[in-house]
């Protein structure tokens, strides 16, 4: 086990090493050492001013995306659950159109990530209240509520996109976020995303036991003394904030959440405990390597980082659901 997380740490600061260097300019190893020590020239500055804070900030977000799916796959016991499964993804978007379509008088780098943070918060709040009010708080009448308060946001979304939209305000900033793209973030914004990361960290992990004792039904769960519902919809909270703080910073980055707890759990098994931790470094390393290849593909334009990991996921996907199908 110790050379599991040895490597996976070892993966991880060669995937940072590897960003900072990607770009529109391959920086090499000199470089980047000059700039990590202090060196005041022009190139230095922009490595360790520019790209290390956006390298740091991807191994944020993929670390985020990680323990979300981890949680959501464990909470409805379906590999194949992802962390928008609650709408969260809607109602970050549709915070994000409201952001960069609606004149508010606040600078759009500070109330993007806010709005899009309470859009996919409320929605998933929003998706606990319906389940609620029908009487179906377990993890099946969750997913179904999710399911169609997705539908009714992704209408939403479309709707405001063509009633904010004119002749002056172009859709495509909206449909750039929408396909996910790393926020570069000063040295504040960065801390706090440090700090947030590591406060969801610590609430994923104390939801690790209640998982485990989850995986073996409901029935089991209630005999060890978990109280089910209760349990359920804590986690639902605790998953939605960790998603939520990933869209605030990286827009909607598909399938990173999908692949890296079966990443992680083909390393350090099923329990929870090792579990959560393993998905986010896999998140941050994948996520990393992504947006370093989003960065350097195609210079001096960017490619979103959504259509990076999709290409990337959308195979990983059918191979998981083959395999499922055929178990």
């Amino acid at each position: 086990m110790i050379r599991v997380w040895a490597t996976l740490a070892a993966l991880l600061v060669a995937a940072i090493l590897l960003g900072l260097a990607a770009g529109h300019d391959w920086a090499g190893p000199a470089e980047i050492v000059r700039a990590l020590s202090g060196d005041p020239s022009l190139d230095s500055r922009l490595i360790a001013d520019w790209r290390l804070p956006r390298v740091l900030a991807a191994a944020g977000v993929g670390a985020l995306l990680g323990l979300g799916g981890c949680l959501f796959q464990g909470l409805f016991r379906n590999p194949l659950a992802e962390p928008y499964l609650l709408g969260s993804a809607g109602g970050a978007a549709i915070g994000a159109t409201v952001a960069l379509l609606v004149p508010l008088g606040v600078p759009q780098h500070w109330l993007l990530p806010v709005l899009a943070f309470l859009g996919a918060w409320g929605a998933t709040l929003l998706v606990l209240g319906v389940s609620r009010v029908a009487g179906a708080v377990d993890a099946a009448g969750l997913l179904l509520a999710g399911v169609a308060i997705a539908a009714v946001l992704g209408a939403l979304r479309s709707f405001l996109m063509l009633a904010l939209s004119d002749e002056t305000v172009s859709l495509q900033v909206v449909l750039s976020w929408t396909l996910g793209g790393i926020q570069t973030p000063g040295w504040s914004g960065l801390a706090l995303l440090a700090a947030l990361t590591l406060a969801c960290f610590l609430l994923a992990q104390r939801t690790a036991r209640g998982l485990d004792l989850l995986g073996l039904g409901e029935a089991m769960a209630h005999g060890f003394g978990l109280d089910v519902k209760r349990f359920v919809a804590l986690a639902v909270l605790v998953g939605a904030a960790v998603v939520a703080v990933a869209v605030s910073f990286g827009g909607l980055v598909a399938f990173v959440g999908l692949a890296a707890p079966h990443i992680a759990r083909w390393l350090v098994g099923p329990r929870h405990g090792p579990l959560i931790p393993a998905s986010g470094l896999v998140g941050a390393i994948v996520v990393v390597l992504a947006d370093a290849i989003a960065r350097s593909a195609l210079p001096p334009a960017e490619v979103p980082l959504g259509l990076i990991t999709a290409v990337a996921g959308g195979p990983f996907f059918l191979i998981l659901l083959a395999r499922r199908l055929r178990s």
